[in-house]
């Protein structure tokens, strides 16, 4: 919903384009440079958060090792396949 954050920065500034009163156009201007920075942020996550992997299914070093010599050994036959999966 980052986007909002976008429709608010355009009606500040519509607010701040439109008044007579200074200081009223000076926190509108503000307003609009803040929720414009904010909508950038927001879309910024929401391309990158996409494009990331998820580190809870990455495998350490250790049980990559364990599941290339369990590999290795149902290859050559001395294991026979499990219908399961080895337990951690």
């Amino acid at each position: 919903m980052h986007w909002l954050y976008l429709l608010f920065a355009v009606g500040a500034l519509v607010l701040s384009m439109r008044t007579t009163s200074t200081a009223l156009m000076v926190v509108g201007l503000l307003a609009a440079l803040g929720l414009f920075i904010a909508w950038i942020v927001g879309w910024y996550a929401a391309r990158m958060g996409d494009s990331q992997r998820d580190e809870s299914q990455m495998i350490d070093p250790a049980e990559l090792r364990r599941l290339r010599e369990l590999a290795e050994a149902r290859k050559q036959g001395t294991l026979p396949p499990s219908s399961g999966s080895p337990p951690l």
